[in-house]
């Protein structure tokens, strides 16, 4: 059980680029960060691409109106001036920026936590991952929902064997707030997701799917996709060449078949993020509208709904639960646990603590290169007229 205790000598100074004011996830980053204050603390920012309103708004946080600087440039000079410099920045701004600020930030010696997709290609992330590893420095992808104790839950069973082995493999992503393009009218964040020039060459594939197809990698870690297929849509015409609808079948190495459907216009949906593992003996399902539950259905035995934070759960899920059996948790500490594992992370790092960060399962840059991967074969597929091809290659795979 996670306390508030320190994980790490002293927390980490802390700096934001984006995440102001209009932003829809920088508040999500700061709730995560700051949830055990012994892992974090914010200490400057370049909050929006409008200074003025920047600085405004980090003063209202809390941060010394000094250290609200007006562009990520100009940060990452004046701290490095500075014996108490940040140490470590989240990258909250739209896709097409975060490549050429991770490059800056790690060029300028800081650890980078950056906002998903990672880049726009494989390329452009082994190319990262290559200066990463030149720096000595951690760059983690947030992937938020993966903080769900659940999902720890789900690995632990199926290295266990208890749900025998994987057939079928059912993952779903989809809400109904972009059925119109209301949201372009009104939201300069919905309106950049729709430009391929910010947004990069997908939609929900890339804002939706890879939350989902990251967590089926850390549930099912040995399960290598070998090929697959994608039929993608955009239904509101405005929105091509991006997809705001998409359906990918998946074959995988040891002869599994799996499924996901995304969606930004499944109209009616408020949240309708599903991931279901079907395996020889059993099946196991989560929801994220009910975090705390975990379906395990044994073939010819009655149905099991598991509950977070239960002596009955493994050890490697109830150590990431905060608040008890009796209180229901959510995204918000999903993201702590991210964020808690992104700090332990880069504390080991300092350290050359080599075996920490083996150990430790958390969304780092190969996930986030994997994660392009998966947009980058999705989107081939679907140009190439929904057909079959193969997942680390670039070659089509006749049906």
């Amino acid at each position: 059980m996670l306390n508030g205790e320190k994980k790490i000598a002293r927390p980490l100074r802390w700096a934001m680029i984006g995440g102001g004011r209009t932003s829809q996830v920088g508040y999500k980053h700061r709730t995560g960060a700051l949830r055990d204050n012994t892992a974090f603390q914010l200490i400057a920012g370049a909050f929006d691409i409008d200074a003025e309103r920047g600085k405004e708004f980090g003063v209202n946080i809390g941060v010394d109106e000094n250290r609200c600087y007006p562009d990520y440039r100009t940060m990452f000079t004046e701290e490095a001036k500075r014996e108490d410099g940040i140490e470590v920045v989240t990258i909250a701004t739209p896709n097409g920026t975060h490549y050429e600020i991770t490059k800056a930030a790690l060029n300028a010696g800081l650890h980078v936590i950056c906002e998903k997709p990672l880049f726009f290609t494989v390329e452009e992330g082994e190319e990262v991952k290559e200066l990463a590893e030149k720096q000595g420095k951690i760059v983690g992808v947030t992937y938020g929902y993966s903080g769900n104790q659940m999902v720890l839950q789900m690995r632990a069973m199926i290295e266990q064997g208890k749900i025998g082995e994987i057939r079928v493999v059912d993952l779903q992503y989809t809400h109904g707030f972009n059925a119109t393009d209301q949201g372009e009218k009104t939201s300069a964040a919905q309106k950049w997701r729709v430009d391929p020039k910010v947004a990069g060459p997908s939609f929900v594939l890339g804002d939706l799917s890879t939350h989902t197809y990251y967590m089926s990698e850390l549930i099912m870690p040995e399960m290598k996709i070998k090929k697959l297929l994608c039929d993608r849509q955009s239904f509101v015409g405005t929105r091509a060449p991006l997809e705001d609808n998409a359906f990918v079948m998946m074959h995988y190495e040891n002869g599994a078949v799996g499924r996901l459907w995304t969606s930004s216009i499944n109209a009616g949906c408020m949240d309708g993020q599903r991931i279901r593992i079907v395996g020889t003996k059993a099946s196991l399902e989560w929801w994220d509208s009910k975090p705390n539950q975990l379906k395990y259905e044994v073939q010819g035995e009655p149905a099991q709904t598991l509950i977070r934070a239960m002596p009955y759960m493994d050890e490697t899920c109830n150590a990431d639960e905060r608040l008890g059996a009796l209180h229901q948790e959510g995204l918000s500490e999903a993201w702590a646990n991210i964020y808690l594992k992104f700090a332990v992370a880069i504390d080991a790092k300092n350290r050359g603590d080599e075996d920490t960060l083996k150990s430790l399962v958390y969304p780092d840059i190969d996930a986030g290169i994997q994660g392009i991967r998966w947009i980058e074969n999705c989107v081939r597929s679907a140009d190439n007229g929904g057909v079959w091809v193969e997942f680390e290659t670039k070659k089509l795979v006749q049906a």
